[in-house]
């Protein structure tokens, strides 16, 4: 009897070490580190006023270059220490963006963002500025700004966090209001999937359900979450956006965009990021699966 009793504490205290060893914080991989080891970037232009979608001119009506891929002029991405935590700055000076090295499909993405106070033109006096780009591919400057990859993107910017955008020739089906006249489509969670983007008819935008944006100067909290063509929107916890069917449109069709890189903007808008933390997914939460029925 005394050795089954020994036996079962054992077994309690092995039981207890499995659970402290392996949380599930460790199935979430950190992708920010003080070297921007796991990020490439790229820089386009220091858009002007009134831009209207051609390629930028010299006072001469010469085409200017873009800056390119991983020249950081100006330090416009850099990574500072908050409480010996690694926080990337991106003070906005030229449009473009940090993307991941590796492509990912089926994931959870976590981070928390806060808006710096410096803007640039075009956006001097308008809202501060960014985004969360998903399932990017190919080269960058397939948008109207000439700045990023085909994607979807997860939009960050003041009063609108969690909007969605399709970049480039992206499309994505939404439970949302459909829009009217001038008004945008709205997230609602209990409306019908709608097209956005593509050939949908309906412009390549929609506004989140609500505004869960942390006041200012403190800490937001995104996360995304991608599995199978769905994927969620959610800012502190709360789920603005139920998107499905990421799509490429194309002359001959669609064809699905389920993968790709993940790009954060630099957008005419100081920002700061922090805790990027990425971990694959097997099956979508089920917590959130009564959100698609």
């Amino acid at each position: 009897m005394k050795n089954h009793k020994r036996f079962s504490m054992a077994l309690v205290v092995l039981a207890a070490l499995f659970s402290t060893s392996f949380t599930p914080e460790d199935e979430w991989e950190n992708l920010l580190d003080r070297d921007l080891s796991k990020w490439e970037m790229y820089l386009s232009f220091k858009h002007q006023n009134n831009y209207d979608g051609s390629h930028p001119l010299d006072e001469n009506g010469n085409a200017i270059e873009p800056v390119g891929y991983n020249k950081n002029i100006n330090n416009v991405f850099s990574v500072i220490e908050e409480d010996e935590v690694p926080v990337l700055r991106i003070s906005g000076e030229y449009y473009g963006a940090v993307f991941t090295k590796e492509s990912f499909n089926n994931y959870h993405l976590k981070l928390k963002v806060k808006w710096g106070d410096k803007k640039w033109e075009p956006r001097e006096d308008k809202l501060l500025d960014s985004g969360l780009l998903y399932h990017s591919n190919g080269e960058a400057g397939v948008d109207y700004w000439r700045s990023w990859m085909l994607s979807q993107e997860f939009q960050i910017m003041e009063g609108h966090m969690g909007d969605y955008w399709a970049i480039g020739n992206t499309a994505i089906d939404v439970r949302a209001f459909p829009q009217e006249g001038m008004m945008n489509s709205v997230a609602g969670h209990e409306e019908l999937f709608i097209p956005i983007g593509g050939t949908s008819g309906r412009d390549a935008f929609c506004l989140r359900s609500a505004d869960y944006e942390s006041d200012p100067g403190e800490w937001t909290t995104l996360e995304l979450i991608c599995f199978n063509g769905k994927s969620l929107h959610i800012v502190n916890g709360e789920v603005v956006m139920v998107l499905q069917n990421s799509r490429i449109t194309e002359e001959d069709g669609t064809r699905p965009l389920e993968s790709g890189k993940i790009q954060i903007q630099s957008e005419a808008g100081e920002v700061y990021f922090k805790d990027i933390k990425i971990k694959q997914l097997n099956q979508f939460p089920e917590q959130y699966e009564k959100l698609y029925h």
